[in-house]
């Protein structure tokens, strides 16, 4: 599962990353303890083969929802899965994003305990989760743009804090994923795990608990 990230980087990292044509939102700025439901910046492919970045709600609404309630329980799919499931199969084959992230947590159990880590590439750069996006019109005629951030099993680092871990694309697949022309065979190929070589996991504060902590201390390390 991935429930809670961050994203810290500058405005010209996104780019240098990510390549998309427009312009980074006005209202952008570092966020370190993003959390479910909230509006996190998103890259899509654009009819034209451009990338654009832009926000999507975090809790994916299929289009065929009765209540956009149901995108709390859409936070995450499950790659293994994500052609086979009503709620991700079409998303999965047209409507395929990229999440920039400076790192993400998790909470190991220590007893009656969770220990939050933070979870980041050792050379501390940018990278994109794997994600789909969907299209939502409420009862009132209002477009709702939600995603969900896919999952894989763990590498040898994710192992011993949880059974699952995000999606990590590597920047040379960012085209095979985003593009809707993409042969999906190889497209569902990047769901793997990322190596554990390049990533460390530190112990982080447990003001990470509570998401209205949304400051650079939450992903400090305490050891």
């Amino acid at each position: 599962m991935c429930g809670r990230f961050s994203l810290f980087s500058g405005r010209k990292q996104l780019q240098e990353e990510f390549k998309f044509m427009n312009d980074v939102p006005s209202d952008y700025s570092a966020r370190y303890n993003i959390a479910p439901q909230s509006q996190i910046l998103s890259i899509i492919q654009g009819e034209n083969g451009d990338r654009r970045i832009g926000y999507l709600r975090w809790g994916l609404i299929p289009r065929w929802a009765k209540d956009e309630k149901i995108g709390y329980k859409m936070i995450n799919a499950r790659g293994e899965t994500v052609d086979e499931k009503p709620s991700f199969m079409q998303p999965f084959k047209q409507k395929r994003c990229l999440i920039p992230c400076s790192g993400f947590y998790e909470w190991k159990r220590d007893g009656n305990n969770k220990v939050p880590y933070f979870i980041s590439l050792k050379n501390r750069q940018l990278f994109g989760l794997a994600g789909l996006w969907e299209k939502y019109v409420d009862e009132k005629n209002n477009a709702i743009y939600s995603c969900t951030i896919l999952t894989t099993k763990p590498n040898k680092i994710m192992a011993g804090l949880h059974d699952r871990m995000p999606v990590i694309l590597k920047q040379q697949d960012y085209s095979t994923w985003l593009s809707p022309e993409s042969d999906l065979v190889q497209v569902k190929t990047l769901l793997s795990p990322y190596p554990s070589d390049p990533m460390m996991a530190d112990q982080v504060s447990t003001i990470v608990n509570n998401p209205r902590n949304d400051e650079a201390e939450c992903v400090k390390p305490i050891n």
